[in-house]
């Protein structure tokens, strides 16, 4: 199995030039990518974005909404790719459509997989650990299970300020780290909060932590900063 995993901000030319990076190492020569714009609204537009901004990387891409089966075009895909958005939306076409098995076997047997963000949620076993609003209601939040843990994409740590003229005056919200706590009061998979522009290569058999720093969050265990370069295999077996 063969899973690449990105939070998202590849809005610098550094970050863009980095997935690019990655996106050719990871898909090689492959005729083509589906892609999978259900997380926004506008998925002809979201095809433009892609293009304009370079994360296409150069391959040629195929939207699945523009598939007269979506199912058969996933099955006949040699790479998917599942950009950002909303979570809830995504996951909820995902249903709609009825492609979480044919994705989740397609994987198994081979076809690489890329999911940016919201496509780095629906790759874990849940989305329960999306920072996105619940803007509809998928019919589970159970996902595709490509990955054994959790992920949280757009990971920060600490307090958030807010700038008032040259002013910085606390938020006084949760941190994100006590939102990822509240989820272990009731869930026991551990998490990868991923910081922006960071990336999680799943491939024989391991988790490569790539581009920025990572937090783990284990159920009963303090938090682990670690570096990018990591082998995050050992930290995130089943059952810790």
């Amino acid at each position: 199995m063969r899973v690449m995993l990105g939070s998202g901000g590849f809005r610098t030319p550094e970050r863009v030039a980095f997935l690019v990076e990655q996106m050719r190492s990871f898909f090689g020569s492959i005729e083509y990518l589906l892609f999978v714009p259900y997380a926004l609204a506008d998925y002809d537009a979201y095809l433009d974005v892609l293009h304009q901004r370079g994360l296409d990387a150069g391959y040629r891409i195929l939207g699945i909404h523009q598939a007269d089966d979506p199912v058969a075009a996933v099955r006949t895909a040699p790479g998917l790719y599942i950009g950002g958005g909303n979570t809830f939306r995504l996951l909820a076409t995902l249903y709609q459509q009825q492609l979480l098995d044919p994705i989740r076997d397609r994987v198994h047997q081979g076809m690489p997989y890329l999911g940016i963000s919201a496509g780095c949620n629906v790759a874990c076993p849940t989305i329960r650990t999306t920072n996105d609003m619940p803007i509809t209601s998928p019919p589970s939040l159970d996902a595709l299970g490509l990955a054994s843990f959790q992920v949280n994409p757009h990971y920060y740590h600490g307090e958030t300020l807010l700038r008032r003229g040259e002013e910085l005056i606390p938020h006084f919200g949760e941190t994100r780290d006590e939102r990822l706590k509240e989820y272990h009061e009731m869930n026991s998979l551990p998490i990868v909060g991923l910081w922006e522009g960071g990336i999680l290569r799943i491939e024989n058999n391991q988790i490569l932590l790539l581009g920025t720093p990572a937090r783990l969050f284990r159920r009963g265990q303090p938090c682990l900063d670690v570096e990018p370069g990591t082998d995050l295999t050992p930290y995130l077996q089943p059952g810790d």
